[in-house]
């Protein structure tokens, strides 16, 4: 598909973070990057920032969300920060509660609940989890059980959510499928799709979820967010030197399992039959200059039927992503709260 139309207002952006953990860079200077991103995103009015559950990835340092937020929380006074997500089946659905609702009780009203049933993780690493790989089969009541901790509407009698308990934390169901927008539909909540790793069934899901939507206590309409890569730059030259670098380190992380291979290796991966299905997850992803940028924003948002975008801000190192982060800020016309 091609995204070409006239530049047209931008919804509200949102950032999902990833916590990249660069090579030769030790795991706490990136967990600070995180801050840095949210404060610079707090100063130029995107409207939340989402940090997801990833396990045993050595290049990403957002496992232990709640806590992440926390710190983020800590040193931020007004954006929303959330999970993008927490995977519901990693957990009880009353830890979860606890830990969302403490977080709400320190930060009233900045608080997201974005949830997700994959394991964020390979198959050991899931079972280092303690997890059977039948656990995602419950989630959908494991929301509603989430939920009613959160609401103070508890299913499970005499057990409370202590903090959590009349918090309200808002709910937001993530996929890259038609179960999560089914889900999402049914119980009338916020639907968050996946589209900048997962772009296959965008348009089929975000259609059932609007066509499909009930009204519940937290949402009377359909909300629709949708994820996109971005990498702004001052020229499309140095755009594209950037998107160049960031394929062949992603391909050098999940085609060659981290191996240390040359530029030239990394380029023949890429071209390999395998290569062009990876390139394929990266298929929504604006590149170049901010007037380019927000040309593509405008079309995406338009083809995804997307209230919100969730912007993953792709560039390599801290530096060029706060640089992509205030460039886009500029052209979009963001505010701060």
């Amino acid at each position: 598909m091609t995204l070409e139309r006239d530049v047209a207002p931008l919804p509200p952006l949102s950032i999902l973070d990833l916590a990249i953990v660069a090579k030769r860079q030790s795991v706490g200077d990136a967990l600070q990057s995180t801050v840095r991103v949210a404060q610079r995103a707090e100063q130029r009015g995107y409207r939340r920032v989402w940090y997801a559950e990833h396990h045993n990835m050595s290049s990403i340092g957002s496992s232990a969300t709640s806590v992440l937020i926390a710190h983020v929380a800590a040193h931020t006074s007004t954006i929303r920060l959330g999970s993008g997500g927490v995977m519901l089946p990693n957990h009880s659905p009353l830890t979860i509660a606890e830990q969302f609702g403490t977080l709400a009780e320190l930060h009233p009203g900045r608080i997201d609940l974005g949830l997700g049933r994959a394991p964020g993780s390979d198959q050991p690493t899931m079972r280092a989890l303690r997890r059977t790989g039948r656990e995602s089969d419950h989630f959908p009541q494991d929301v509603q059980e989430l939920q009613g901790y959160l609401n103070g509407d508890t299913l499970v009698p005499g057990v409370n959510a202590i903090p959590g308990r009349d918090t309200h934390v808002p709910l937001y169901i993530l996929g890259s499928s038609l179960f999560g927008a089914q889900l999402a539909a049914a119980l009338g909540l916020p639907y968050a799709f996946a589209s900048h790793f997962s772009p296959e069934a965008l348009e089929q899901a975000v259609a059932l979820y609007r066509r499909e939507f009930t009204p519940s206590e937290q949402l009377d309409h359909p909300y629709v967010i949708a994820a996109v890569n971005v990498i702004a730059a001052d020229d499309d030259d140095e755009a594209q030197a950037q998107f160049v670098a960031v394929r062949r380190s992603r391909a050098s992380r999940m085609l060659a399992r981290g191996k240390d291979l040359t530029d030239d290796e990394v380029d023949a991966l890429l071209a390999s039959p395998q290569g062009q299905l990876f390139s394929q997850m990266m298929r929504y992803t604006a590149v170049g200059t901010p007037a380019t940028v927000a040309d593509y924003l405008a079309s995406f948002t338009e083809f995804a039927q997307a209230d919100e975008l969730m912007v993953v801000h792709a560039s390599p190192g801290i530096d060029a992503r706060l640089k992509s982060l205030d460039l886009l800020a500029d052209v979009a016309g963001l505010v701060p709260a």
